[in-house]
């Protein structure tokens, strides 16, 4: 019997920004080298939760914080480095930020900050991490062009490569494809696929057919409350366990 190995556990966990609740006590874990997929309408605490797990909430005032969320069994706001943390801890947000500089010195730039100097171990680091994006070809006769000069689904991809490059246990995923052509999508879509077995992807999508395609299970978050969280065949099937659910993955609200 294969044995469920929880990667992330989240307990009881509230956040308010000043008065305003973004989550209200939700709890539930994330397993290891499954790609969880979170949908719910906008300002449903989607993006606030990928914030909680590597403490980028920190950055916003007026934040408060209540339950736990443990990565491997220890809780986040007690370790003791959090750039150890989020360098376990990949991500890729809506909109692609290029750094302004090289192609290579994207994907290199995190390496070198953790101490990796050596030039041809980089030169490798480099090139898996835009082949894993399904980037490398497109790019490799020019790596030293400005990143900011790729087009969009390009910078979208070399943003994963750089949230690759310090080889994370987890990638959250916050809308990845929301300034992507559709091509381009499933060209990481397929990506992805292939990641699931290096590490746990955690994908927040207001695409509800894109968690369908991609997610082992799916998370429905509405208003700050988790609604349901199952096995795709469960979510997506005419019998959710939530009427709810049904009504919003059918579009009946949203």
């Amino acid at each position: 019997m294969t044995t469920i190995e929880k990667k992330i556990e989240i307990s009881n966990l509230e956040v308010r920004y000043g008065n305003k609740e973004a989550l209200k006590g939700i709890s539930f874990d994330i397993y290891r080298n499954e790609i969880l997929g979170i949908i719910g309408p906008a300002q449903s605490g989607k993006t606030t939760l990928l914030k909680v797990i590597n403490r980028m909430i920190e950055f916003i005032p007026d934040v408060h914080v209540k339950g736990t969320v443990k990565v491997d069994g220890e809780d986040v706001q007690t370790v003791k480095s959090v750039y150890q943390l989020r360098r376990k801890i990949g991500m890729v947000f809506p909109l692609p930020v290029g750094l302004p500089m090289s192609i290579f010195d994207n994907v290199a730039f995190a390496p070198r900050t953790a101490g990796m100097n050596d030039q041809a171990e980089l030169d490798v680091l480099v090139e898996r991490c835009l082949t894993q994006a399904a980037l490398w070809d497109e790019v490799k006769d020019r790596l030293d062009s400005l990143g900011t000069k790729l087009s969009g689904g390009q910078q979208q991809r070399l943003t994963i490569a750089r949230a690759l490059s310090h080889k994370p246990e987890i990638l959250c995923l916050d809308e990845f494809s929301i300034a992507v052509d559709p091509v381009t999508t499933m060209r990481i879509e397929d990506v992805l696929k292939e990641l699931r077995s290096e590490m746990t992807i955690i994908l927040v999508t207001n695409l509800v057919h894109q968690a369908r395609r991609l997610a082992n299970r799916t998370a429905f978050i509405f208003n700050g409350d988790l609604i349901e969280i199952n096995d795709n065949k469960v979510i997506f099937s005419d019998n959710p366990a939530e009427k709810m659910t049904y009504d919003y993955i059918n579009g009946n609200f949203g």
